[in-house]
């Protein structure tokens, strides 16, 4: 008879942790089921986000082109300006050159 209640303890264990771990799957199998709206709502926001951001960015780099080209417009008029400059004044051109190139000279020799 001993020996029968040595052994019904660990059977009662065993069922005690075979209720514990079936109700832990249960309340994890319900958090899971709660929180899977949650985690789509969450993951849907964060594709939009992607989007938009990746919209803006579209959107700056097509702006940036564009003044890019108007820079390069800019600079391309304001070289043939100075070319036109230099052929109409080519004395005054050569004095203003020299002028720069003394006063860079001094600034740079001051450091």
């Amino acid at each position: 008879m001993e020996s029968m209640s040595k052994s019904n303890p660990p059977s009662n264990m065993q069922d005690a942790t075979e209720r514990a771990r079936s109700a832990a799957h249960t309340t994890v199998d319900k958090v899971a089921d709660a929180a899977q709206p949650a985690v789509e709502r969450l993951a849907a926001g964060a594709h939009q986000t992607v989007d938009k951001l990746a919209s803006a960015a579209g959107t700056a780099a097509q702006v940036m082109g564009e003044k890019g080209e108007k820079i390069k417009l800019a600079q391309e008029r304001l070289l043939e300006d100075c070319r036109g400059y230099v052929r109409e004044n080519p004395i005054a051109s050569v004095g203003i050159a020299l002028a720069a190139g003394y006063l860079l000279s001094r600034l740079i020799s001051s450091r």
